[in-house]
């Protein structure tokens, strides 16, 4: 057997551990000259008493132990010292600064190359009252940035407050609260577009507040517009969350000032988590955040300590590395987004006439881009074409190989990435479905009676597997990448769900349609990072969005 370590694990040799150990000695050499002492928890924790401080979304590993205890290994570390916190400190030692470094583990349903074993550093300021503790967080991420010398460091706020205000001011109901949470989390802001426009019961100055808040972005100007946009829906001022922020504006005015810091309330995401303020830290040349932070007040009240303000941060020592370029031994190299023209994902395939039109309509050259021959890349003055499998566009953009991106809304879906979802572009309606011969009508429910389960072909598994559980069905889905109609042709499997816009292929190949999973259409989505760090994204966007 060869001597490797699992997928998502690796070792660390001397030359890169005195690289990390530099990095993380400068860290913490500046949380502890703010008075931010060290603390350890265990690497082992048991599930359900940490699920009591907030739900648990990142996979983590899981095992019995000899007493029959479910436990996991920590998936981060501010749940942990949350639960250290409210179980062995008192009152009287708050406020409280604390400093960490340990690795954490989460499994990754589709790894991606992405580590499951990473390094985090942080700290945890609790009990501080006010937008005191939010401010010294934030001044702290500013000072090891400029310490370590990321380069093109920015640090992106945010907040939950005012759109919990507006939710729990002017939505319909519980059920509207939680779609709207849902695709918030998960950037999906063309299905909070059409959510919106789907409910009826919202006032147009409510539905307005609604998608405005999401894709508002700037200064400190911005502010005055979130609280303009919550008053003509009706949100008491008291409620709006503007006035602290207006207060975190006057604290990082010189960051503001220094486009060092700005407000994308994009941002937003694990409304069970977080309470208020949520900021996260980039760099020019990585398409993911170096630090993530936010104030958590209602984890320790989970916790049974209410009354307690809780914000921290925490830093990931590999994408540092990937940005000093202190690659070690891993062989990490940082993107270099920094100065290059802005990478647009261009599908191929049916979907590509529509998105060459649409970019010529947003007034970008296409001249070479209409017939790129055998060409991968094309380089049109200050925007680069990258022209790839639609399916794989998403890919593309989430690892850095792009800045934005085209598909369709089920290539989006099936990829479950962290990306933004900008506009739906009007073009390459689809339906996603599932078919079956016609021939064998009624012979899948008879298989289905015996074998207890149906068996599908599909190039979609992660949408085919959710649509199955949706429906309480069970299902053994091979996944191919093409002529999956010849799955149930050739007696391999029951059924396939696929993607059909007229249905013609399926009927040329003996298939019926019996269910629609979903309605697609082409999306301009985004990376996160260089959507709130690269103003041309943003500008791009409004320019299809009107085009």
């Amino acid at each position: 057997m060869a001597l490797t370590t699992p997928s998502g694990f690796r070792d660390i040799l001397p030359h890169e551990a005195l690289v990390r150990e530099r990095i993380s000695g400068a860290i913490r050499d500046c949380f502890s000259a703010h008075g931010y002492l060290p603390v350890e928890t265990p690497l082992l924790e048991m599930r359900e008493v940490l699920e009591q401080g907030s739900s648990i979304d990142d996979m983590p590993f899981q095992l019995f132990d000899s007493d029959g205890a479910l436990l996991m290994l920590r998936p981060d570390s501010t749940l942990p010292i949350a639960r250290m916190i409210a179980g062995r400190i008192g009152g009287d030692a708050l406020p409280l600064r604390l400093r960490y470094q340990a690795p954490v583990v989460r499994e990754e349903a589709a790894l991606g190359g992405q580590p499951r074993q990473f390094t985090q550093a942080g700290i945890e300021l609790v009990g501080e009252k006010g937008a005191v503790a939010e401010l010294e967080a934030i001044r702290l991420l500013a000072e090891a940035f400029a310490e370590l010398e990321v380069p093109d460091w920015r640090i992106v706020l945010g907040s939950v407050a005012p759109l919990e205000a507006l939710l729990a001011a002017c939505a319909p109901d519980d059920a509207f609260r939680r779609q709207v949470r849902r695709l918030v989390h998960s950037s999906d802001f063309v299905g909070l577009d059409e959510l919106v426009a789907q409910t009826s019961a919202l006032a147009p100055e409510t539905a307005r507040a609604l998608t405005g808040i999401v894709r508002l972005s700037g200064g400190g100007e911005c502010i005055a517009v979130l609280d303009g946009l919550l008053a003509s829906a009706g949100v008491a001022a008291g409620d709006r969350g503007s006035e602290e922020l207006a207060e975190l504006v006057r604290g990082v005015s010189d960051l503001l000032a220094s486009d060092r810091a700005s407000f994308d309330f994009s941002v937003m995401n694990s409304f069970d988590y977080y309470t208020g303020l949520i900021f996260k830290g980039y760099s020019g040349g990585i398409a993911a955040a170096l630090a993530t932070g936010g104030r958590y007040d209602s984890v320790l009240r989970n916790f049974g300590r209410d009354g307690i303000s809780a914000c921290g941060f925490a830093l990931s020592l590999e994408r540092l590395q990937e940005v000093l370029g202190e690659q070690g031994e891993s062989g990490i190299v940082a993107s270099g987004a920094v100065g290059r023209p802005l990478r647009i994902a261009v599908p191929k395939g049916s979907l590509f006439p529509g998105a060459v039109a649409s970019l010529e309509a947003a007034g970008l050259p296409v001249d070479e881009l209409e017939h790129p021959g055998r060409k991968l890349v094309i380089s049109a003055g200050d925007v680069e074409y990258v022209i790839v499998r639609a399916i794989d566009a998403p890919t593309f953009v989430a690892h850095g190989g792009a800045d934005c991106g085209i598909c369709g809304s089920d290539a989006l879906l099936e990829a479950n990435l962290d990306l933004v979802q900008l506009l739906d572009l009007g073009f390459g309606g689809c339906r996603l479905c599932v078919a079956e011969p016609v021939s064998a009508h009624g012979a899948v429910e008879r298989a289905q009676a015996w074998r207890g389960t149906v068996r599908v072909t599909t190039k979609y598994p992660h949408l085919t597997r959710a649509y199955y559980d949706r429906i309480g069905q069970q299902a053994d889905i091979i996944t191919l990448h093409g002529n999956i109609e010849l799955g149930p042709l050739l007696g391999m499997t029951d059924r396939i769900v696929d993607i059909t816009a007229t249905g013609t292929t399926l009927a040329e190949n003996d298939l019926a349609i019996v269910d629609e999973v979903m309605s697609c259409s082409a999306r301009f989505f985004a990376s996160p990072a260089a959507y709130r760090c690269d103003g041309r994204i943003r500008a791009l966007a409004d320019r299809l969005a009107t085009r």
